[in-house]
């Protein structure tokens, strides 16, 4: 979340006067996160989200995004639900952008995890993939390998004034992953970015799950790899193994991981972590001045990437040997 786009007050006021939610007693623009511009909205009805989707969204992804929280929620999984305006619309327009007003979820985000709170992200994405079964839009991952040499090729020229050698650094990683990425991996909704910034907890609960704009079909390992870069470190990028045991063993009272998976999650957490290094490299290049966004520091995925590189078997990342 971030804000990019400022917007007028009696122009709020007309669009949130269309979902029926009453006169807006006050709206704060929201700073976490990059992709899109965000506000919390107070309404005499309640506390909603709105958001205003940039340009690095594509509008024609916009129904499938929208519509997942829909099917997801209506299968038990607690995440925001976009708000239908009085013609039933989920989409519409304020100050020339996609816009959506999103339910609000109640809980904190974890800033400093701990192994239950792993545990407990574990057991929730695994019942998201299940959950995501039967839905029937379908998005690829523009993010996933194809996409990564483009991304790099867009700011390869600045990237060693970020680091001193990253440039090549990445070079050689996206050749190493492009030549091993494993294909026919159990595979179909994904949400690929669940954060701490993304997960609710009512102390020790996990209240809710939120942030969908990444979501795609990929393989299910992809997204236990994200989690174990985005949850599994501490604050020195060091990775803690009782956290990881913690995040698979949640995930695996779920859902079992298949053996080619268990083979291949090392290879998953290297492209994982060279995914994030390239957005963030990208955006700590190409984020505008004056944007109320917190830009976030490439370096964390880069020292992610360097462990995953000793990486040689998922038992290092807390996997207990199959039953």
């Amino acid at each position: 979340m971030a804000v990019y786009t400022e917007i007028d007050d009696d122009e709020l006021s007309t669009f949130i006067a269309r979902y029926g939610l009453g006169r807006v007693l006050a709206c704060k623009g929201i700073a976490e996160g990059v992709e899109n511009t965000n506000y919390m909205v107070d309404t005499d009805k309640g506390r909603f989200f709105l958001t205003l989707y940039e340009k690095r969204v594509d509008p024609k992804d916009l129904p499938f995004f929208l519509g997942l929280m829909d099917h997801l929620a209506a299968r038990g999984i607690s995440c925001p639900l976009p708000v239908r305006d009085q013609t039933g619309a989920m989409l519409g327009t304020l100050a020339a952008r996609p816009a959506a007003v999103i339910t609000f979820l109640d809980g904190l985000s974890p800033r400093h995890p701990k192994a239950h709170h792993c545990h407990e992200v574990g057991r929730a994405l695994a019942t998201l993939h299940a959950a995501g079964a039967g839905f029937p839009l379908q998005r690829k991952n523009a993010l996933g390998v194809p996409g990564w040499r483009p991304l790099f090729e867009k700011f390869r020229t600045d990237a060693n004034s970020i680091t001193p050698g990253l440039a090549e650094d990445i070079a050689a990683e996206l050749a190493t992953l492009e030549q091993n990425w494993p294909n026919n991996l159990p595979s179909g909704i994904i949400h690929a970015d669940l954060f701490d910034d993304n997960v609710f907890f009512l102390g020790d609960r996990l209240s809710g799950i939120i942030d969908f704009y990444f979501a795609c079909n990929d393989a299910f390992a992809y997204d236990v790899a994200i989690c174990l870069n985005a949850w599994c470190f501490d604050n020195h990028h060091r990775f803690d193994r009782e956290k990881g045991h913690a995040l698979l063993s949640g995930y695996q009272e779920v859902r079992q991981l298949t053996e080619a998976e268990r083979n291949q999650l090392p290879i998953l957490a290297r492209g994982s972590a060279l995914r994030f290094l390239l957005t963030r490299a990208y955006d700590w290049i190409n984020t505008p001045k004056g944007a109320l966004v917190a830009r976030k520091d490439p370096g964390e995925y880069l020292a992610k990437l360097r462990f995953h590189r000793t990486v040689t078997t998922a038992s290092m990342y807390g996997l207990e040997a199959r039953s």
